[in-house]
């Protein structure tokens, strides 16, 4: 929930603004549903449009987040919000199928976030209400394929938001998510960590997989990338998760 003061004129009450998330829990695909509660101030307000967006917090320079806005949609248009009335606008946000996930196995993932932002249009400015925080959950392919990486030993360190989209790979979001882990017993020696990021569509989930790979006296260390396609139902995708990062440990780069 955040709510936000509006100004009208100079010495004269604006209007509040308060967009209320009853369950924020949800998964990448589904519906975000809301409402945004306005009050009037002591004057009349003309308001222009209200949009809501989901934003980002997304790495920049010098290890500082950004927040990066998409998809916006418009929940309604001008009209003009008299003294004290109340009005309140339901809306369904549809979330993206490539939504970052900000919750595994229960509990927040140090690193990402994303919450619905509000902008509303007054007196030819955008104002803007603080974020409120979407629960984000993985599918049930994507739950299935990060309880494979754990069963492997592999620990998760934390989840990192990155700027831009993988290399040869369709993104709805100018941001993609990676997941970040440390090489269980089995791996301790041959690689430094694994990176993991999903990239669901309709159709399924496209899981990429990058070792960084260490190095000997002989090479530098290097990391190697590879993936492989599921569709969205669960199932145990241990095999295919371990013959892909022996593959990436292998002799040689996919």
């Amino acid at each position: 929930m955040a709510y936000m003061y509006l100004p009208a004129s100079p010495g004269i009450g604006g209007p509040r603004v308060e967009t209320v998330l009853p369950n924020p829990h949800v998964r990448p695909g589904e519906q975000v549903h809301g409402h945004v509660d306005l009050v009037g101030g002591a004057a009349p307000a003309h308001i222009g449009r209200i949009l809501l967006g989901a934003r980002a917090g997304v790495e920049a320079e010098s290890d500082r987040r950004t927040p990066v806005d998409a998809a916006a949609v418009q929940l309604s248009g001008p009209f003009v919000l008299a003294p004290g009335e109340h009005r309140r606008i339901p809306f369904a946000y549809p979330l993206n199928v490539q939504a970052p996930l900000t919750f595994a196995w229960g509990h927040p993932l140090r690193g990402s976030e994303l919450g619905l932002s509000t902008f509303v249009e007054i007196a030819g400015g955008v104002r803007a209400t603080d974020l409120d925080p979407l629960a984000v959950h993985p599918l049930p392919a994507q739950q299935a394929v990060l309880d494979a990486v754990a069963g492997l030993g592999f620990g998760l360190i934390g989840t990192d938001m990155e700027r831009g989209g993988i290399s040869g790979v369709h993104h709805d979001a100018p941001y993609h998510q990676e997941f970040e882990f440390r090489p269980g017993p089995n791996h301790i020696g041959r690689m430094e960590e694994l990176e993991l990021a999903f990239v669901a569509a309709p159709l399924g989930v496209l899981v990429v997989l990058e070792a960084d790979k260490r190095g000997s006296l002989l090479s530098e260390g290097v990391d190697r990338r590879g993936g492989f396609q599921i569709p969205h139902q669960a199932a145990d995708y241990r095999p295919q998760v371990h013959q892909q990062i022996e593959a990436l440990l292998g002799e040689r780069l996919l």
